[in-house]
C-alpha cells in the first residue's frame, strides 16, 4: 500500500493513540498535512480516558499549532463508502486506541502486528519510529515536506523522542530522515527540557531503590512504574556509574505491552544485540552497541509466557544470554583443530565502488549499512567492496589489487543487491548528499585461495578479532566458526546458510 492509494476516499480521520506521545502526534501530523494537500476533508484525532497533559506535549502542541483534537470515548463514528479511519502509531482493535466504528480502516504503524493484518496497512516494526515511516511514505509519494510549516521539526522530535534522544537508533532509514528532515533546534532543546515532571522523578527514585542484580554477570534489572519511554533510558544511564553493573535493563509496562531500555559499558555485551535478545519472537530492539531499547508486545508475551511476571522473565532471559555463549579471544584462542575439517574459500563475484570515481579526494564521507555508520575521507585508494547481504567494508587499493580481479559484468550483483533491506550508501558530509553504492558498483572476483579450518557450532560464540579488541563477532548454534590454516589467529564466524556458499570442503 502507498499513500496515493488512499486518496480514493475523501472523509478522513488519522487516529493516534490514546495519551499521545510525541512519534504518534508528529507521524498523525505528517498524515494530515499529505491529505489536506490533496484536498481531502481530513482531521487529526485522538481518544482515551484523557488529554494530553505531559508539558513536552502541551509545548509541541501548541508550538508547532498541532491541529490534534480530543474526542471522547464513543463520540464519532465513520461511516460510508467515502469514509477512511487511519490508526497511526497503533493498530486498530487493540487496547491502546480507542475504537472508533468505521466502515473502512488503514493501519500504519511501526509495532509488531497485534491484530491480523489488514488488507489497507503498513507496519515496519524495525523502525525506532513511526515518524520515520511515515516520511519515508511522503519521500515516496515526492512531497515536499516544506510545504507543511514545522513538519519536519515534527518528525525529528517524534524520532527523538521514540529513540530515547536517539540513544537507541539503529535502523539506517531512522538515520536517513534524522539527516533529511528541516528542524527548529530552538523548539527541540524548549521541548526536550520540559520533558521531566517531578513525578517521574520520584519514579525513577523508587525505581533504583528496587534493583535487582546478579552478582555473577555483573547486571541489573529494574521495572519502573508506568512513566515516558524516555525516562527508562535516563536511570538506564544512572545505573551504569554504579562501579559492580556492567550492563542493565530497565523496563515499564505500557497499554499493550512492555518498553525497556539497555545499556553496557564493557565490550562483551553489546547492548544493540542484547535488545534484539531479551524481544526475539514476541517484540523488537536494538540500537547502539552501548545503548538500545526495545518493545515487548502483551499479547505475543502472554501466548510465549503465559502469566510468568515480566521482572521473572527479564533476569531469567539475561542470564540465558550471558549462559549461551563462549568468549574467544583469538589473540589467545588455541583451537582443537583436530575436530575441525578443511575447507577452502569460493571464489564468488564481489561488488566494489573505487570511491575517487565518485568523489573529490579529501571529502569526509559516512559509509551508513545495516550495521552502522562508519566515517573515513576519499583518498586516491580507498575501495568499498560489499557483499550480498548489504554489508560494506572499506579497502586500501594496494590489498583490493593483491586479492581481488576486476570482471566485467556487474549486473547480477547490482540486481540481487537491490533486494536487500538497506542496500549501502554513502554520505558525503560536506553538503549532506546520499550516493547509493549498489548503483555504482563494479565486480571483481577473489584471486587468492584461502584454506580454513571450520566446524559448525553447537553453543554460542563471541570472537574477538585480534585487531579489534572492543567489538566482538556473534555466532549461534549453527553457524561455523572459521580459522585460515595460514594464521590461526585470524579468526571468524561465517552464518550458516551462507557458509556452504562460500566454503568447498577438500577431500
Amino acid at each position: 500500500m502507498i499513500l496515493s492509494e488512499l486518496c480514493k476516499y475523501n472523509q478522513i480521520i488519522i487516529q493516534c493513540h490514546d495519551n499521545p506521545d510525541a512519534d504518534s502526534l508528529a507521524s498523525g501530523y505528517g498524515l494530515y498535512c499529505y491529505f489536506q494537500k490533496k484536498g481531502k476533508n481530513v482531521r487529526l484525532v485522538y481518544s482515551g480516558s484523557r488529554e494530553i497533559h505531559k508539558s513536552n506535549l502541551r509545548l509541541m502542541k501548541d508550538e508547532l499549532n498541532l491541529p490534534v483534537e480530543y474526542i471522547r470515548p464513543g463520540t464519532c463514528e465513520m461511516k460510508g463508502d467515502d469514509s477512511l479511519l487511519i490508526t497511526v502509531d497503533c493498530q486498530y482493535g487493540s487496547g491502546n486506541v480507542t475504537g472508533i466504528i468505521s466502515d473502512n480502516v488503514a493501519v500504519i504503524d511501526h509495532h509488531q502486528l497485534e491484530k491480523e493484518a489488514r488488507p489497507m496497512s503498513i507496519i515496519n516494526s524495525n523502525l525506532g519510529s513511526c515518524s520515520t515511516l511515515v516520511w519515508k511514505l511522503l519521500k515516496e509519494e515526492g512531497f515536499d515536506l516544506e510545504e507543511c510549516e514545522h513538519l519536519g521539526t515534527a518528525l525529528y522530535y517524534g524520532l527523538f523522542m521514540d529513540t530515547a534522544q536517539f540513544s537507541e537508533l539503529y535502523n539506517p532509514l531512522d538515520m536517513d530522515m534524522r539527516e533529511d528532515v528541516t528542524f527548529d533546534k530552538s523548539l527541540i532543546t524548549r521541548f526536550r527540557n520540559a520533558n521531566l515532571t517531578l513525578e517521574e522523578l520520584e519514579i525513577a527514585g523508587i525505581a533504583l531503590i528496587k534493583y535487582n542484580f546478579n552478582e555473577d554477570y555483573r547486571c541489573a534489572v529494574i521495572k519502573a512504574q508506568p512513566c515516558d519511554p524516555n525516562l527508562l533510558g535516563l536511570i538506564s544511564d544512572f545505573l551504569l556509574q554504579v562501579d559492580v553493573i556492567d550492563s542493565c535493563v530497565v523496563f515499564n509496562e505500557v497499554n499493550d505491552g512492555y518498553k525497556f531500555s539497555v545499556r553496557s559499558c564493557v565490550p562483551e555485551v553489546n547492548a544493540n544485540e542484547l535488545a534484539g535478545y531479551l524481544s526475539e519472537g514476541i517484540g523488537s530492539g536494538g540500537g547502539h552497541y552501548e545503548k538500545a531499547g526495545g518493545f515487548v508486545s502483551l499479547r505475543l508475551y502472554e501466548d510465549n509466557y503465559g502469566s510468568l511476571p515480566p521482572e521473572t522473565y527479564f533476569n531469567l532471559r539475561m542470564k540465558k544470554y550471558f549462559d549461551s555463549y563462549e568468549l574467544i579471544y583469538a589473540e589467545n584462542y588455541e583451537a582443537d583443530l583436530t575436530a575441525m575439517c578443511r575447507y577452502v574459500k569460493r571464489r564468488l563475484p564481489q561488488p566494489f565502488v573505487q570511491m575517487s570515481e565518485l568523489l573529490p579526494e579529501g571529502t569526509p564521507i559516512t559509509l551508513r549499512t545495516l550495521e552502522g555508520d562508519m566515517d573515513m575521507t576519499v583518498t586516491h585508494d580507498l575501495y568499498i567492496i560489499m557483499d550480498a547481504k548489504g554489508n560494506a567494508y572499506p579497502m586500501h587499493r594496494k590489498n583490493f589489487e593483491e586479492k581481488y580481479q576486476v570482471l566485467e559484468d556487474t549486473v547480477k550483483w547490482r540486481d540481487s543487491l537491490q533486494k536487500i533491506e538497506y542496500a549501502p550508501m554513502i554520505k558525503n558530509r560536506n553538503n549532506g548528499k546520499a550516493l547509493l553504492l549498489t548503483k555504482y558498483a563494479h565486480s571483481s572476483i577473489p584471486t587468492e585461495k584461502v584454506m580454513v579450518y571450520a566446524r559448525s557450532l553447537d553453543k554460542g560464540v563471541k570472537v574477538f578479532d585480534i585487531d579489534e579488541e572492543n567489538r566482538y563477532m556473534r555466532g549461534e548454534p549453527g553457524d561455523y566458526l572459521v580459522i585460515r590454516c595460514d594464521d590461526p589467529k585470524v579468526i571468524s564466524v561465517v552464518e550458516k546458510d551462507l557458509f556452504p556458499k562460500s566454503y568447498e570442503m577438500l577431500s
